[in-house]
């Protein structure tokens, strides 16, 4: 008699792996093209179809194309503005000013908002002074820039540097009381004394909110520029548009707005680039 429990365990098949199915490469140089154009494409297809509806409207007669000309007609203006040396000389008169008036606004407004931030007295002593001065527009102030340093260059470029203070002011002061008070409450147990503090804690973690009051200080010095050169200005991106709507040259007109949309844009990426540069620490939480 044989005991049950001496019978022999019938062990299970081993399970059927099935063969691995060669997977096709998708790293190769085509995958990687096909990635960057789709990429690109995304990217454009806005500015694509703003194109495409603004050559085609004045040809459809959907808008008087006197007064909206197709945008091959303003290409081909700006082209010529381009071959003849125009349009270089009045881009680099603009561009002088605003990045002399942007960075004459980052060397006082930066340090003015750190120390601001970071002393409480000395926000409780300004504080009232900035309420007034930050809601007062910056070309309502244009007269009075005008008839102190006369219409050369120094009231174009002291316009910039007040228009593009304010963001850049108050972004560095809300960036310095944005800190997260735990980090200055465990650098401070470290034996970190103000200056290390600072330097170490406070200064990295206001960088992107400083950051973010340059680039918006950056589309301010174009816009403000554009309005100041319309006064008293014998060269400039500017005084192009308004020499061409006095004159009725309508894609000349065009032909400027284009070049300062193509410089905001081309500016606010410089200034994106040396945010992540000094911004390395952080993680990009977006999704998609």
């Amino acid at each position: 008699m044989v005991d049950i429990a001496d019978r022999p365990v019938r062990l299970a098949p081993p399970a059927v792996v099935p063969p691995a199915v060669p997977t096709v490469a998708r790293s190769g140089p085509f995958a990687r093209l096909a990635g960057l154009s789709g990429r690109v494409l995304h990217r454009t297809a806005a500015l694509l179809a703003l194109a495409a509806i603004w050559e085609t409207a004045p040809r459809a007669g959907l808008v008087d194309r006197v007064f909206l000309p197709p945008l091959s007609e303003v290409l081909v203006a700006w082209w010529a503005l381009l071959t003849s040396g125009q349009l270089a000389d009045h881009v680099g008169a603009s561009l002088t000013r605003s990045l002399t008036g942007l960075g004459l606004a980052v060397l006082t407004a930066i340090p003015l908002g750190l120390l601001i931030g970071w002393y409480r007295p000395l926000a409780e002593l300004l504080s009232p002074l900035l309420e007034v001065f930050r809601n007062t527009a910056a070309l309502a102030l244009l007269p009075v820039f005008v008839l102190i340093l006369g219409l050369g260059e120094t009231s174009k470029i002291a316009l910039v540097v007040y228009a593009c203070s304010w963001p850049i002011l108050l972004n560095t002061i809300a960036g310095v009381k944005g800190v997260d008070p735990l980090l200055v409450r465990s650098a401070r147990s470290m034996g970190l004394d103000h200056l290390r503090l600072f330097q170490k804690v406070i200064l990295p973690a206001a960088v992107p909110t400083v950051f973010t009051g340059v680039r918006l200080a950056g589309a301010y010095s174009i816009l403000v520029l554009v309005a100041a050169e319309m006064v008293g200005a014998k060269a400039g991106l500017g005084y192009l548009i308004n020499y061409a709507q006095y004159n009725f040259a309508i894609p000349d007109m065009y032909a400027g707005i284009i070049t300062i949309s193509a410089i905001g844009l081309v500016v606010n990426q410089l200034l994106v680039i040396v945010e992540r540069r000094f911004s390395t620490w952080r993680v990009d939480v977006t999704a998609g």
